[in-house]
């Protein structure tokens, strides 16, 4: 499919666009060819908000329009003429639409909406009797949720010495499972991006990137996370990195400037070009860099940094191995000494699809593992009840892999589904676990996927018709080398 300043394809799974031109063009043609895919976005997303918290959309809307909303309009007039170009090709809500770019932000802003209740009166005309009843959590889980696996590496770890990076996101299925599109970003201004995300993202949100600049981007949440404050978004200050920052010092300003604490990451940033790594832990009072010229880090949703861990967390789990985090701490510990000397693309995917448990030792898919399964999951060694719950549907939905070369090539490695290729089908999974079976309208069949190299393209890549075993004609496509 091809429009005015952008085109699309699908592959293995994924939806592939290419935008191009001034903010408001390039959020056009974004909009325009995933119309279909926004618009169910955002109609998933107000059940599950109803589901999850017992308000209705519009609640949501004016709440986000205080804390994300105004912000963007007056600190990134680029984003927001981008955003609404999207709302425009889409057919869709504005406000809606810059909910739904800031929504893994909302449980952060949201158990604090007590403080900020009289900045939005009519919010607090209609529901200030309720909210001043609630207590200042509102997150189910404690904090801020736990998603994601990752390691960068560099120097005597891997088999060239330049930078190799693996990440995979774990999510609930309801909202994770439409993490399925490649963006690529020819902007008129900086840096050219290449980026996992959803349909109507101006950023990743499950943050795997390149850009032209030679930077390879990733990151973990860090769970339990419960400071914040109403300054800039995350989807804003990372975007701003993604396009715009020439150096690692920059993204650790662009990301530090105005930070909220929503959506607080161990970031992990490769620098191609002068071979080095860095991992910023951002929370929102304590802020921890390192950088590295040899060695790596890893990403299981718990931070280093004891300051951000015990005061600006609840229940980390750093060092319990009968939760995900502290047993995917030690397991990828064990993974990068294991392939010292030898990480490269090929291994990078198996580390991220690796199942061993390492609290019972043995193969066993399950939310402790590397590609996690909590929907195979019955939380029998639970040391926290509701984090999260047995047999929910949540776990890795996904695979992405780079280095240095493929970077350089402005190309990445992504399996679409999970990270193992373990396939979902929902009427299977229902049929199981009845308890979620609200969630079956709303879920999508995963089937098994490879992986599949996606680089930056100015033109559709050739279409060619052949024949299957069974006598049925597919298409199939054939990059258009530059």
């Amino acid at each position: 499919m091809k429009v005015k300043n952008g085109f699309k394809y699908k592959k293995n799974g994924w939806n592939y666009i290419h935008i191009s031109g001034e903010p408001y063009e390039r959020g056009l043609a974004h909009g325009t060819l995933l119309k279909e895919e926004i618009q169910e976005c955002l109609k998933m997303m107000e059940w599950n908000l109803y589901d999850s918290h017992g308000f209705k959309i519009d609640f949501f809307k004016e709440f986000s329009n205080f804390i994300f909303k105004n912000p963007l309009e007056k600190n990134f007039p680029e984003f927001f003429e981008e955003i609404k170009g999207i709302a425009k090709g889409a057919s869709v809500d504005l406000d809606e639409l810059i909910l739904w770019n800031n929504y893994p932000s909302l449980d952060y802003a949201l158990p604090k909406i007590q403080k900020f209740l009289d900045e939005m009166p009519e919010l607090k005309k209609q529901y200030g009797h309720i909210l001043e009843k609630l207590p200042e959590s509102g997150q189910m889980e404690g904090g801020g949720k736990d998603k994601c696996s990752a390691f960068m590496a560099i120097g005597d770890y891997t088999h060239d010495g330049k930078i190799c990076c693996a990440h995979n996101s774990f999510d609930n299925f309801i909202d994770g499972q439409y993490f399925n599109t490649i963006i690529d970003i020819k902007p008129k201004n900086g840096h050219r991006i290449l980026f996992q995300s959803a349909p109507g993202y101006i950023c990743s949100q499950t943050d795997f990137f390149i850009n032209s600049k030679g930077f390879i981007g990733t990151e973990t949440t860090i769970g339990g996370f419960i400071s914040y404050d109403h300054k800039d978004a995350i989807s804003c200050r990372i975007r701003k990195c993604m396009q715009y920052a020439n150096t690692l010092d920059e993204y650790v300003e662009f990301l530090k400037k105005e930070n909220s604490g929503d959506y607080a990451n161990s970031w992990l940033i490769g620098d191609t070009k002068n071979n080095e790594i860095m991992r910023v832990e951002l929370g929102l009072e304590f802020v921890n860099v390192e950088r590295k010229k040899n060695g790596y880090f890893i990403g299981f949703n718990a931070p280093y940094d004891a300051r951000i861990r015990n005061l600006e967390c609840v229940n980390s789990g750093f060092d319990d191995i009968r939760r995900h985090q502290g047993a995917r701490k030690v397991r990828l510990e064990q993974l990068m000494d294991q392939h010292k000397g030898k990480l490269n693309i090929e291994i990078a995917q198996e580390i991220i699809a690796d199942h061993y448990d390492v609290y019972l030792n043995k193969t066993n898919p399950c939310s402790r593992t590397t590609c996690s399964h909590y929907e195979l999951d019955d939380r029998a060694f639970m040391s926290q009840s509701d984090r999260p719950l047995p047999y929910q549907p949540r776990g890795a939905v996904d695979g992405c892999v780079a280095d240095t070369e493929s970077c350089k090539s402005m190309g990445f490695y992504g399996r679409w589904g999970s990270s193992c290729g373990t396939p979902f089908y929902v009427k299977e999974f229902i049929k199981q676990n009845i308890q979620w079976k609200r969630y079956g309208p709303y879920l999508h069949d995963r089937p098994s996927q490879p992986w599949t190299y996606f680089k930056t393209l100015d033109s559709l890549p050739k279409m060619k018709m052949t024949r299957s075993k069974r006598g049925k004609r597919e298409i199939k496509n054939k990059t258009i080398k530059k």
